[in-house]
This record gives structure tokens, sequence and C-alpha cells, in this order.
């Protein structure tokens, strides 16, 4: 099963700034409408079945780091993993790149929570839910590290690359 699907998007005018760049707040919009995306089209992923179970994930945190502005009109690539999932957490990964993926434009790391949708509350995943998730873990990527060593990470490897 692909451990890290991507996509390609056109980044619009009415998401930038007077600049031409890309709004940070719109990387958000981007980075997390691709990551439902690919859990849809790559594994066959329908939030509405959760939804009508009352459960739905909610951001408990994000952290972002922007490397290089994304621009009016440009098409970029979207990547997104599954890094780490416990029974009260998911641990996703995107990355916005140009589009030959030559060079990264940001890095985002996001935890998501489980809650409960009549009652707010968290919730743990059920073992069903656990099970398929742990098949789409990209266990490729050391995710104990802190989001700056990552983005180090990726960077050698995108040069390493870039000279083979």
């Amino acid at each position: 099963m692909e451990k890290n699907p991507n996509s390609k998007d056109k980044i619009r005018f009415t998401d930038c700034d007077m600049f031409g760049h890309l709004n940070n707040s719109r990387y958000l919009e981007y980075l997390i409408n691709a990551r439902e995306d690919h859990l849809k089209d790559f594994y066959n992923f329908d939030f509405n079945e959760y939804y009508k179970n009352d459960l739905a994930w909610v951001i408990g945190s994000h952290e972002i780091v922007y490397l290089r502005p994304a621009v009016f009109n440009e098409i970029v690539t979207i990547q997104s993993s599954l890094l780490n999932l416990d029974v009260d957490s998911l641990h996703v990964e995107t990355i916005m790149m140009d589009e030959s993926q030559n060079q990264i434009k940001a890095i985002m790391w996001s935890k998501l929570i489980p809650v409960n949708l009549k009652t707010g509350r968290k919730v743990p995943h059920d073992s069903k839910f656990m099970e398929w998730a742990k098949t789409i873990v990209n266990t490729e990527v050391i995710n104990n590290v802190d989001l700056q060593i990552r983005t180090k990470q990726l960077l050698t490897e995108l040069k390493v690359k870039q000279t083979q």
C-alpha cells in the first residue's frame, strides 16, 4: 500500500497575498485538503462512514516550517503520510513541494484527536480502525525527532536525489 501518496494542486489568486505568495494560513488548507483527498483516493477512506457513527477527528496541534514561498498560479505537489498512531491520536506529515518535487515549500506535522460528535469528547480509536491505520503508517520516517531535525533530513535527502 502506498505510504507517501501525493497529488498536485494549483495555487489560486484568492489564496495569495499582495506579493503573489500563498498566504501562510492558506498552506494549512491546501495541506489538510490534500490529505483528505489522499485518504479517499489512495485508501478508499470515507469520512462520511465515520461521521454517521459520530466519530471525527479534531486538530490537536499543527507545527509547520515554511521554507520557500508557493506563488500564484504555481502547480505544487503535496505528499502526506501517517507517521504514528495510538488509541488517542494520529500524527500526520504533509509536505508541499514544487511540481517537479525538487524544492520543498513547507512541511507540516499535525496531531489529530478522535472525538465523539455527540459528546464532543475525546474517544479512543477502536481496534478495527487501529488495525487498518497500522497498514498505512510510514515506517521509513523516523518520527521520534523534532520537526527541525526532520526538515534537515528531508533537505539532505533532496540534495542527494538531485546529485544522482
